[in-house]
């Protein structure tokens, strides 16, 4: 209840630089889970660690599907919602792919069609 009251205070323009902002939380841990995996197979086990992924998707589903959901009831336009769900679609797949790069690239196309979908929201709200 309080999480609703919370998102409810927030503007959709708030909630969609957040989510932005996340998406580029993501690209960096992506890259440089990547980069630490291919250096040194200890960083793999922290970084590479599904609840860090399943967390992050579960993240991404809430704040993007709440902004989004907000943005088209604001704006009445559904293509950012349409193009973000692609997007978190398409991070969702991307965890049953295998670690060898594939999930890497294919995370990191999910998180920039869903920060496509953020700002296409944000330019649809002014």
């Amino acid at each position: 209840m309080r999480a609703i009251m919370f998102a409810a205070s927030l503007s959709t323009h708030r909630l969609d630089r957040m989510a932005i902002g996340l998406s580029g939380l993501c690209l960096v841990h992506c890259l440089a889970s990547s980069v630490i995996v291919a250096v040194l197979a200890s960083g793999g086990a922290l970084l590479g660690n599904e609840m860090i992924h399943e967390g992050g998707l579960l993240v991404a589903m809430l704040l993007g599907g709440l902004s989004l959901v907000m943005g088209a009831r604001q704006h009445g336009f559904m293509m950012p919602g349409a193009i973000g769900g692609l997007g978190i679609g398409v991070m969702g797949g991307a965890l049953a792919l295998p670690h060898n790069g594939e999930e890497v690239i294919a995370t990191m196309c999910g998180v920039g069609i869903v920060a496509l979908a953020h700002k296409l929201n944000l330019i649809a709200g002014d």
